[in-house]
């Protein structure tokens, strides 16, 4: 539906992890790939619009965020809520405003209600309550949603909505303070490992389910929808499968060669029970994931190796 032969490729957000991976993809195909240079901040609506009228962009793919972890999002509830929503709020006005044909905003699965049917199908969006300790960054993806659904009601733009899973992989954050799930547990077992520990913690009971997926999978996906998908509705771009955070920390433990015992602190929070999407949407559109986790935790770890551990 959306031929990117010969088209300039806006991504926002490319020295994140998705950004970056989003490039690569793009870069793989013959795309042309344009970028922003880090003076022009993307919650400010003047550097945002000049930077757009310089380079008018045929696409656009909305990969930046502030992002973070339980901890992150807990202590920082107004820099996840207000940087989110102007970012999204300035890059999507811009492409309007400057003719962009096609545009792809990123949310993210917390968007959904904490106790949300599972799998969670894209219509459970608005259903019931958030989890609490991510809400502030839920309620600016939402926002983010609709923004996208309004400018193609009011406007006719081809403007779509993917909703990614849990992602880890190249160019994660392994900054336990600021991390997720899986890359701070990458950075855990590694440097129990190294010391000789007889133990790993971690938060909460160890039962809540979750689905991961790769990163360079995220990327194919939205290169899919790109150029295969067009209509109001978000679309769920997940694995398919989920585990519980033990299983996870046993496979990480396996890959990292840690061999020691896992320890629970059960005062912290565990978050959403369980959280697995429902990807039939995609499916039935033609795209599937190709990365399984053990070997996509060891392509993560391999990065982490040459990149940030000391």
């Amino acid at each position: 539906m959306y031929d990117l032969n010969g088209k300039r490729i806006y991504v926002a957000g490319h020295r994140g992890m998705v950004g970056g991976a989003i490039v690569r993809q793009l870069e793989d195909r013959g795309v042309e790939v344009l970028t922003a240079p880090r003076e022009v901040d993307l919650r400010e609506q003047a550097a945002v619009r000049d930077w757009f009228a310089a380079n008018r962009p045929d696409g656009v793919i909305v990969a930046a965020a502030k992002v973070g972890g339980i901890l992150a999002n807990d202590n920082y509830p107004a820099e996840f809520l207000y940087d989110n929503l102007m970012i999204e709020a300035n890059v999507i006005e811009a492409a309007y405003r400057n003719d962009t044909e096609k545009l792809l905003f990123l949310g993210s699965s917390c968007i959904y209600p904490k106790l949300a049917p599972q799998p969670i199908p894209e219509d459970a969006l608005l259903t019931g309550p958030l989890e609490p300790t991510n809400e502030w960054y839920a309620i600016a993806k939402i926002t983010g949603i609709k923004l996208c659904e309004s400018y193609r009601k009011q406007y006719g733009a081809d403007y779509i909505s993917a909703m990614p899973t849990n992602l880890y992989g190249p160019g994660d954050n392994f900054d336990l303070q600021s991390s997720h799930v899986l890359p701070a547990l990458i950075r855990k077992a590694h440097e129990a490992k190294l010391a000789g520990a007889q133990s790993i913690m971690i938060w909460g009971s160890g039962t809540p389910r979750r689905e991961f997926l790769h990163v360079d999978d995220l990327a194919a996906g939205c290169v899919f929808l790109l150029e295969n998908y067009s209509d109001a509705g978000h679309v769920n771009l997940g694995s398919g499968t989920d585990l519980t955070i033990n299983e996870l920390v046993e496979t990480v433990c396996k890959v990292v060669g840690f061999e020691g015992t896992i320890e629970r602190d059960t005062s912290k929070p565990d978050g959403t029970p369980r959280k697995l999407m429902d990807g039939s949407k995609i499916a039935a559109l033609g795209w599937s994931p190709k990365i399984g986790l053990e070997e996509g935790i060891t392509d993560a770890y391999r990065w982490f190796l040459e990149n940030v551990a000391e």
